[in-house]
Formats: structure tokens, C-alpha cells, sequence
């Protein structure tokens, strides 16, 4: 593509350069070249800026100057990814059944749909228009689900369960499992019967292997436009708020509450019936056990807001030595000390 036409498809303004300059790619600042258009987005790296020999930049207004065209943005980071979709068109494979592929009589499919080998869709599923389901999907019956859906290879979505438009399921993603209710008992455990639902909101995305489990009753919400990653696990009866991003191996219990915006760090985990609040920010592995009021940051185990996280993660390697400086505080004066005493 033409600078110009890259320009006008991102929304930014061309400066120093020419519309007629050719743009073959998109890459990062360190690794970008003749032909290719970069972006700084962290003002850390403003130094890199002078040596990249790429064709054009995305800067932000008042960002540093730079010896190449400049296409000036709000937001480099944002119009990057646009880039990238313009350089990068999403495969879509043609429309069509696979003959290997089994769907029930009472299935319904909308137009365009193209459905892969070994793909299975229930009796009873409606499915909407331009859905793509790649080999070895399994749809199970009555599930709604609405346009534009992209199930990848190996993804389950189990009965009853309702999904909105404009949805992605990747790779072994499980929507609609039973959730893991069981009445302890002295010779067995008695499984409580798992007869609520799913509901995906339009926009939503979950990564691969990925859980989101089935409520005991009513249903495990997952509002619109949220971003699950691989390897997340959704415990019944949750409910999360509109936008969260969930990085990977974060859990939540059952009933645990969401609200919008909320992110949360890989392999950070919350109990199950307590709430978070709107915004609200949770570190890599923080282990929460109570509530989170709405906009805090958090951190550690058990959760802690974050400065407080800070100093005592930083206290942490310095104990030896205070021992050590109390131990012979308290001979000094006299006092024994408990290790004195428990040996």
C-alpha cells in the first residue's frame, strides 16, 4: 500500500513525508526496515527512533521528531494493531459443509456458514449468519448462537448454552461443562445436578483450553467485549462485567463477581461468592479472599492493595538480617529470646 492510503486508513496525519512512499509490512521499532512501517508507543524507547531505518512511523502528537515520513495518532499502540489488520487479513475459509462433518435435521445454520471435517452441530442449535467452525467442533443441542462465530479446532459448547455475535472460541476452549458442585459426604460425594446455563455476550473472546463452567442454577455470564486467555478457568455461577481481560491460568470460583473493566494477572486467582469491583487491577498471582472495592490495585497472597504489596515483597529478603540484629539486641540486654527458648 501507498503511505497515503495507510494514513487515511488509520486516521492519522502524514507529516514529513510523501503519500507515494511503498509499504510492504509492519514491524516492531528494533526490528523494522526499508519498506515496513513501525510505531512508538513507550517514550522509554524514543532512542530507538533515531536509528530505525523503516519507512515510515506512528508517533504520537508531540512525540519526537524523526528523518522518516511520521504518521501522527492518538493512540500508536491502537493504530498499530489496525496496521497490522491491514497488512494481515484474517483467513476465512470458504463457505460450505465438509462431508464428514454431522448436523442434526433440526439444526439450523445461517448463511455463509462454513463448517470443517468431523464438526458436529446438534439437534435443536441455531446458528447465525457467516459462522466459521473448524474441524472437530462440537456443538451441542439447543445452543443459540449469533453471527460472525469463529469456534477453532477442537472447541466444545455444550447444551442450552447462549452466544452472542462477533464471538471467538479458540483451540479446545469448553463452554457450558458442569460445574463442580458436590455435596461432601463420609462413603461418596453427591453430585448436585448442574442445570443452568452459559451466556457469552456479543464480543467476547476465550482462549484456548480454556473453561467456563456451567451454573448450578441460572447462568455464568460473560459480558460483552470481554478477553479470556488460554488456559482460564470460569468456575459456575460467576458473572463478569463488559471489557475484563483475564490473562492465562486465572481462575475464578464459582459465584465470583466481576464488575466492568476488571483486569486480572496470569495465574492470578479469586475464592469463590465474593465481589471485585469496577476497574479494579489484580497482579500476577495475587490470591484474593475477600472483597475489592471498586478502582483499587492489588497484589500478593493473600491480596493486599498494591503499595503495601510493594513494601512487604521488598521486606521480605531483608528479615535474615533483622533477625540476626534483634537476636543480639535482646543478649545484649539480657532477654531471651523465643528460639533461646525452644531450644
Amino acid at each position: 500500500m501507498k503511505l497515503g492510503e495507510v494514513a487515511r486508513a488509520l486516521g492519522a496525519s502524514l507529516e514529513e513525508g510523501t503519500e507515494d512512499v511503498e509499504i510492504t509490512g509492519v514491524a516492531a521499532l528494533e526490528d523494522a526496515v526499508a519498506g515496513q512501517i513501525t510505531f512508538l508507543a513507550d517514550r522509554r524507547h524514543e532512542g530507538l527512533v533515531a536509528a530505525t531505518t523503516a519507512s515510515a512511523i506512528l508517533l504520537a502528537p508531540g512525540g519526537p521528531a524523526a528523518s522518516i515520513p511520521v504518521l501522527r495518532v492518538e493512540n500508536p499502540y491502537a493504530a498499530f494493531a489496525q496496521a497490522l489488520e491491514l497488512f494481515h487479513p484474517p483467513f476465512r475459509p470458504p463457505a460450505g459443509i465438509h462431508p464428514t462433518a454431522v448436523i442434526a435435521p433440526t439444526a439450523v445454520l445461517g448463511d455463509g456458514a462454513s463448517v470443517g471435517p468431523h464438526a458436529v452441530v446438534g439437534d435443536g442449535a441455531r446458528i447465525g449468519r457467516n459462522a466459521v467452525l473448524y474441524p472437530n467442533v462440537t456443538i451441542y443441542r439447543d445452543v443459540r448462537i449469533g453471527d460472525d462465530f469463529i469456534a477453532h479446532a477442537g472447541v466444545v459448547v455444550r447444551e442450552d448454552v447462549v452466544i452472542g455475535d462477533r464471538v471467538t472460541l479458540h483451540a479446545g476452549a469448553v463452554v457450558g461443562s458442569d460445574g463442580f458442585g458436590f455435596v461432601p459426604g463420609s462413603d461418596a460425594h453427591r453430585k448436585i445436578p448442574q442445570v443452568g446455563t452459559v451466556v457469552l455476550e456479543d464480543d467476547v473472546e476465550i482462549g484456548s483450553n480454556a473453561t467456563i463452567d456451567r451454573a448450578t442454577l441460572g447462568a455464568t455470564h460473560v459480558g460483552r467485549g470481554t478477553k479470556i486467555d488460554n488456559l482460564v478457568m470460569i468456575g459456575h455461577g460467576s458473572r463478569l462485567g463488559p471489557h475484563c481481560l483475564l490473562a492465562g491460568q486465572a481462575g475464578l470460583a464459582g459465584s465470583t463477581q466481576l464488575g466492568h473493566h476488571v483486569m486480572m494477572g496470569g495465574q492470578a486467582g479469586a475464592s469463590g461468592h465474593l465481589s471485585i469491583g469496577d476497574g479494579v487491577q489484580i497482579a500476577a498471582q495475587t490470591g484474593i479472599h475477600r472483597d475489592i472495592p471498586a478502582g483499587a490495585v492489588y497484589g500478593g497472597y493473600p491480596a493486599m492493595e498494591v503499595r503495601r504489596w510493594r513494601r512487604v515483597t521488598m521486606s521480605i529478603p531483608k528479615l535474615p538480617d533483622l533477625f540476626r540484629r534483634l537476636r543480639r539486641l535482646e543478649k545484649a540486654a539480657g532477654v531471651a529470646s523465643e528460639d533461646d527458648d525452644e531450644q
